[in-house]
């Protein structure tokens, strides 16, 4: 099941920069955006594994940045390996490090776990990682597939997530 995630605010983080690098994932991010706007989320005869509504936030984030001064880039990939971010190999977490030091921030779109994946990937450069979505949930969805093979997600209900909390030492 795919985390149901939302934007968070980052925009007081990112004020201070000069260029940002922005890393997504391909799977609960595009998930998330395709049952909030009621779209599909893959459309292979149109856009490969590409969720429009994903890619249409993905770009309207960068004009957003752009338009307040901030330089930025996508950490994209066409490979399907690469399409859920915190399952990245060795070296696809290589290339990322070798970007993300051309920038001054990493904005990661996706779950704590690509976060926590992204900074120790990058933990030797100076730039600084932001988190760019929230979870608010599991979600239980129910796909759907219609003619040209066209899955859509139908959204039955998001499960809350609670933390697990490591024992005082």
């Amino acid at each position: 099941m795919p985390f149901y995630l939302k934007e968070s605010d980052y925009l007081p983080q990112v004020a201070e920069l000069e260029s940002i690098l922005i890393v997504p994932c391909r799977f609960c991010p595009a998930a998330s955006l395709a049952v909030r706007e009621n779209k599909p989320y893959i459309e292979p005869f149109r856009r490969l594994l590409r969720t429009e509504s994903y890619e249409t936030f993905i770009e309207t984030l960068r004009r957003r940045l752009e338009d307040g001064g901030i330089r930025t880039a996508v950490f994209d990939s066409k490979l399907l390996h690469q399409f859920v971010a915190c399952m990245w190999t060795a070296n696809r977490r290589s290339e990322l490090a070798n970007r993300a030091a051309e920038f001054d921030g990493v904005l990661v779109l996706g779950c704590e776990a690509m976060v926590q994946a992204v900074g120790e990937s990058i933990a030797a450069t100076d730039c600084q990682v932001i988190r760019g979505m929230e979870i608010e949930g599991l979600m239980n969805v129910l796909p759907r597939v219609s003619l040209p093979l066209t899955l859509s997600l139908e959204l039955q209900g998001i499960a809350p997530v609670t933390a697990a909390k490591k024992p005082p030492a």
